[in-house]
């Protein structure tokens, strides 16, 4: 599915133009994703909190397996390669498993 641009249907848009058009708004999307990554790693964050609040384990194999599966779906209804947005989400979760094990490294269990 291709978004509708309206100014490729104007004759007198030039490719300067409409590259520039594109290019804000490729730089806006990033910059929500920015946005929302921040927000999810605040998320993550207090979630490491309480997992070495309670000696819980940094990763969770089971909730990870279920998390693939559910952002393949959205991708795939999304009309985004499914197999990109695994590569993606398990980039993520290497990344909240190691914040998650930084900080039960600084707040060892007593």
């Amino acid at each position: 599915m291709t978004a509708h641009l309206p100014f490729f249907d104007d004759d007198n848009t030039s490719s300067d133009q409409i590259l520039l058009a594109l290019r804000q708004s490729v730089d806006n999307i990033d910059a929500a994703l920015i946005h929302m990554l921040a927000e999810r790693f605040r998320h993550t964050q207090a979630i490491g909190k309480l997992k070495a609040k309670f000696s819980l384990p940094p990763a969770d194999p089971k909730r990870e397996t279920q998390q693939i599966a559910r952002l393949r779906r959205l991708a795939q209804e999304a009309h985004l390669d499914p197999d990109f947005a695994e590569k993606f989400l398990n980039f993520i979760i290497r990344e909240v498993i190691c914040h998650h094990e930084a900080i039960a490294a600084k707040n060892p269990k007593k």
